[in-house]
């Protein structure tokens, strides 16, 4: 890896995440993607560990750092699981609205204990018919006194079952359409609350994915995420802006933990009387691998320090770190096993998982189609004046 100028702080962050992952993640990881296993114990490791202080500012109990401090943890993670480091990852995904939007008084309740790990958080957006259309959202909030009541469905949450704080993206006025939408605060246990089906996964299998389901879901005024209705969209946005970086690292991690499987696999094979590392095909397709791996972190490291500067219109940035480094990360997996041979294709190797656990890297916080979009219409806004 290249020489990236981390700070003492950062590499002591990556070299825990490493530390915890080799230790407590990669000896169950096999396990808990056969089992589809949510990996409570390695959730336990890391917050042991300070790693969801990340972010967080130190007022509110957390080490008050910066995004490139979550994608370098979240990459270590993924490097052995991405399965873990999805529900890892996905915690902070629901901590972002509060952290952006959330009154100080939110701020105050829900982000020390996210910051302990001692709690989870998720996002609430997806629906049948909402996913890419993020402005389609039919969970109905209506205000009743003090009380906000929901109505409808979520799908494919990360975490859904298992955290404990959920940002649920509910419509508000539906006559006001993408500004009729806000943002609220749900916890487990609420009344009117519950968990449907938990989806049977091809990949990240350790992480839970479940449907959301609200009847009548009575929640306080004081939930209302910011404390105003209409800016659900724009808190969705502004979380993209900042998770996709995360996502984008995870993808590296996990063609970072697949090239390096290959390159010992292709140590250790022997075909023709000579290690397959000596054949000039098997090399040609290490150094391309190698390539994009690097390619991919360096944009994803560029983007999430932009995102530590406050850099305006960070949107493009994050889709382009989010498109490159899932696109490498589902071709190095499969270049991987490749390399393996037959021996790829089955369970009794690693090799596999890497790449079914790669390919939701293309598809979830927004399709890799929807990326284009983003950053298509940034450049017509910017140079088709």
């Amino acid at each position: 890896m290249l020489d990236y100028g981390l700070t003492e702080e950062q590499l002591m962050i990556k070299e825990l995440a490493r530390k915890v992952a080799e230790e407590k993640i990669k000896p169950f990881s096999k396990q808990w993607d056969e089992e589809g296993e949510f990996p409570q114990e390695a959730i336990k490791a890391l917050a042991q560990s300070d790693l969801f202080t990340l972010c967080i500012p130190e007022e509110y109990g957390g080490m008050g750092g910066g995004l490139l401090d979550l994608c370098i943890a979240t990459e270590e993670v993924s490097r052995v699981d991405g399965g873990v480091a999805a529900s890892y990852a996905a915690s902070f995904l629901g901590m972002f609205p509060i952290l952006l939007f959330g009154t100080e008084e939110q701020k105050k309740k829900y982000l020390p204990p996210l910051a302990s790990g001692e709690k989870l958080s998720a996002f609430a957006l997806t629906e049948p018919e909402a996913g890419s259309d993020a402005g389609a959202v039919t969970t109905k909030a209506e205000k009743e006194g003090d009380f906000y009541i929901l109505n409808g469905l979520k799908h494919f949450i990360t975490n859904g079952g298992d955290a404990d704080i959920y940002t649920v993206i509910a419509l508000t006025d539906k006559s006001k359409g993408p500004r009729g939408i806000s943002a609220f605060i749900v916890e487990k246990g609420d009344s009117g609350f519950s968990f449907g089906k938990k989806e049977d996964k091809m990949g990240i299998r350790a992480s839970s994915t479940r449907e959301l389901i609200f009847q009548d879901c009575k929640i306080p005024k004081e939930r209302l995420l910011g404390g105003k209705e209409g800016i659900g969209f724009i808190v969705t946005m502004k979380t993209f802006d900042q998770s996709r970086p995360g996502v984008a690292a995870q993808a590296v991690g996990i063609a970072q933990g697949s090239l390096e499987l290959a390159v010992e696999y292709a140590h250790q094979r022997v075909q023709f009387g000579q290690k397959i590392s000596s054949f000039q095909g098997i090399q040609w397709m290490l150094a391309d691998m190698a390539t994009k791996v690097e390619a991919a972190r360096s944009l994803v490291y560029a983007v999430a320090r932009a995102v530590d500067r406050g850099a305006k219109n960070i949107g493009s940035y994050s889709a382009q770190a989010k498109l490159f480094a899932s696109d490498v990360a589902m071709e190095v997996a499969t270049q991987a096993v490749q390399i393996f041979g037959g021996y790829g294709y089955m369970r009794d190797y690693p090799v596999e998982k890497f790449m079914r656990d790669a390919k939701i890297t293309q598809i979830y916080e927004g399709t890799n189609q929807i990326q284009k979009n983003i950053i298509a219409l940034n450049l017509i806004k910017e140079f088709g004046k």
